[in-house]
């Protein structure tokens, strides 16, 4: 798995308006994609009538169908109340467990550092997934009882955040934007007010970072390289 990617959304449907075209265009390349879910998005609904188990059963479907869309190995979901991520010692082993695991070359998340306004549990994940690569997920006296389960310690080669203020690094994906935008359709239950205008949304943010980036269409990412 010397080339696998693990994708960590705080939400369902976070990593496919931030990554869907990347990942889309890795899948096709042949690179192991996994995606690991930290929470179940049962807040995410304007709908007064909507209970939180209905939306987190709802979205857990649309999460899974997005994958597959984009050709994604394997899904995984913590299943953490929407809204009530923290930096603790547990949210951080469980996601170095699933680092050891599946041994990624590349772990991608969204931006803990970005300015301002941004949900909580975007910076609270970008912040944890970076501290479970480095040193966490490196070193043997962390989380030692994975060693026992049979996991060895990995060492990430790089982290690419989504949403970034300045980004560094840009992915070419005009030859996979349809399947970006199918990907987002699939999380139907976030669409309301929406769904007539995604294409458009998509397509004119992805013209501006194509341009940043020298492409046609592009998706843009703060690339981090892990020292050894």
């Amino acid at each position: 798995m010397d080339n696998a990617v693990l994708v960590v959304p705080p939400h369902p449907d976070d990593a496919e308006f931030g990554a869907a075209g990347s990942v889309a265009r890795w899948a096709a390349e042949g690179r192991p994609v996994y995606y690991l879910l930290c929470t179940n998005g049962d807040k995410g609904s304007s709908d007064r009538k909507m209970s939180p188990e209905r939306l987190a059963k709802t979205r857990r479907q649309e999460q899974l169908d997005a994958a597959a869309v984009l050709g994604v190995k394997e899904v995984q979901f913590l299943n953490y109340t929407d809204g009530t991520l923290e930096d603790t010692p547990e949210f951080r082993g469980r996601l170095v467990y699933y680092i050891r695991k599946y041994r990624p070359f590349t772990v991608v998340t969204a931006d803990p550092y970005r300015k301002y306004l941004w949900h909580r549990d975007h910076r609270i994940t970008g912040r944890v997934v970076l501290d479970a690569v480095f040193p966490y997920a490196r070193d043997h006296l962390s989380y030692p009882e994975h060693l026992e389960q049979g996991l060895d310690t990995h060492k990430v080669r790089e982290v690419m955040f989504w949403a970034a203020d300045e980004p560094n690094y840009y992915v070419d994906i005009s030859g996979v934007f349809d399947t970006k935008l199918k990907a987002g359709l699939s999380h139907k239950s976030q669409m309301v007010g929406r769904h007539n205008n995604l294409k458009k949304w998509l397509h004119e943010r992805a013209t501006m970072l194509g341009k940043a980036g020298g492409y046609s269409l592009a998706e843009a990412f703060y690339r981090v390289e892990i020292p050894f």
